[in-house]
């Protein structure tokens, strides 16, 4: 093996090595700083909650295909969209700031026999991401001056294993920070619809003597 490839190697040994330790320190930094106080740039715009906000309604409805519709109408009317819609279920997605308003409006189309809502805060971990995409930035722009450095197709190879690597890691990390700021951002509904259940013409019957009844020994 040549001179330049063994240089290579110690290189790339020598930038893995500081990439975990730096990685170490940026997460210590953090946890001291208790979720505030950072040694990397990037993870400097962690200056906020991160929190992913859901919300589930049981709702009975005359008309589950009208609901649906309607349903989707208030997602769209608070800036969301609809994830999924049936006569049984539907998934929209709005503004987290109008998740109480959009509720409220879809517990009037019907009555409502469960409703719950939650909140998971994934500050820590998008700060987590944070730090580790720059650390990996950082990792390849020390691995593509050695690309250039490079005089040889074995030296390259080597090199250009590690960024594909990278490039990997990089990409992965800014998806998980899109996906926690989308989610973020947009809260969740989940609706389930059942249809109410309509007397027959002996069930109008008996409910028409019950009011009878009623009227004749309770009377307001």
């Amino acid at each position: 093996m040549k001179i330049n490839s063994i240089l290579i190697l110690f290189s790339l040994a020598l930038i893995a090595m500081t990439s975990c330790a730096s990685q170490k320190s940026a997460a210590y930094a953090y946890d001291a700083g208790n979720g505030r106080s950072f040694q990397n740039s990037q993870a400097d715009v962690v200056t906020e909650k991160k929190i992913i906000y859901s919300s589930t309604i049981d709702l009975t409805v005359k008309i589950p295909d009208t609901a649906a519709v309607q349903i989707s109408g208030i997602a769209t009317k608070y800036k969301g969209y609809v994830q999924q819609t049936g006569t049984t279920m539907c998934v929209i997605r709005v503004e987290a700031k109008h998740l109480k308003t959009a509720m409220d409006e879809i517990a009037l189309l019907g009555k409502v026999t469960n409703k719950t809502s939650y909140g998971e805060d994934v500050t820590d971990q998008y700060a987590d991401y944070a730090i580790r995409l720059e650390n990996a930035e950082k990792a390849r722009m020390r691995y593509l001056e050695l690309l250039a450095r490079a005089e040889n197709v074995q030296a390259a190879l080597l090199v250009e294993k590690e960024l594909e690597r990278l490039n990997e890691t990089i990409e992965l990390m800014k998806g998980q920070m899109n996906r926690i700021d989308h989610l973020s951002t947009y809260s969740t509904i989940t609706v389930y619809l059942k249809e109410k259940k309509k007397p027959g013409v002996i069930g109008y019957i008996g409910i028409g003597v019950y009011k009878a009844v009623k009227w004749l020994f309770v009377r307001n």
